[in-house]
């Protein structure tokens, strides 16, 4: 069985109800990803945790040192596991994330948080592109509604949309409940 890792990416404060900038269905998210963290915890696989700050207090959330910035008490990293802390959608990119995986020769990361349209979404095609063999915990996972061009996206159609281009070419999608019955 490859060396596996859990990926938490995102799930901060701003993005629950009274934070700066709330997602449809954060909660039930959050909750399907305890699931996973405490799974992967129960089985000894390495859990990081990404959290992401904007580089100025001007950002739209998750501005440096806020309260909203910090990961959500749902998942809190436990004492030994690794906070990566990013300033760009994609986990990888300026951060030790890369590192930290091949230090503890991980094959295949787990991701789920938050948004499944930008975060989630760029870690796991970076996560791929890089040799990692990737799945995606889809029901782990959310986001918000988007507009473009005038017309208003529903959160559930782009989460969608998102979650089948990542299952058709760069992970294998399953749901908490179907990860946690799967776990050794």
């Amino acid at each position: 069985m490859p060396k596996r890792a859990l990926v938490l990416i995102d799930i901060q404060h701003d993005y629950f109800p009274g934070g700066k900038w709330t997602l449809s269905g954060i909660d039930t998210a959050a909750d399907n990803a305890a699931k996973v963290l405490a799974a992967a915890r129960k089985t000894g696989d390495l859990v990081v945790h990404v959290r992401h700050e904007f580089p100025s207090a001007d950002a739209p959330f998750f501005t440096p040192g806020s309260a909203g910035a910090q990961i959500h008490p749902k998942v809190r990293n436990l004492d030994g596991e690794p906070v990566v802390l990013k300033h760009h959608v994609n986990s990888f990119r300026e951060t030790d994330l890369k590192a930290i995986l091949d230090r503890h020769g991980v094959e295949e990361v787990v991701i789920c948080g938050a948004m499944s349209h930008m975060c989630v979404d760029a870690g796991t095609r970076a996560a791929s592109d890089l040799g990692y063999k990737c799945v995606v915990v889809h029901d782990a996972c959310a986001t918000r509604d988007q507009e473009f061009s005038g017309a208003v996206v529903p959160a559930a159609q782009v989460h969608a949309a998102f979650m089948a281009a990542l299952q058709f070419g760069y992970a294998k999608l399953v749901s908490a409940d179907e990860y946690v019955a799967a776990a050794p």
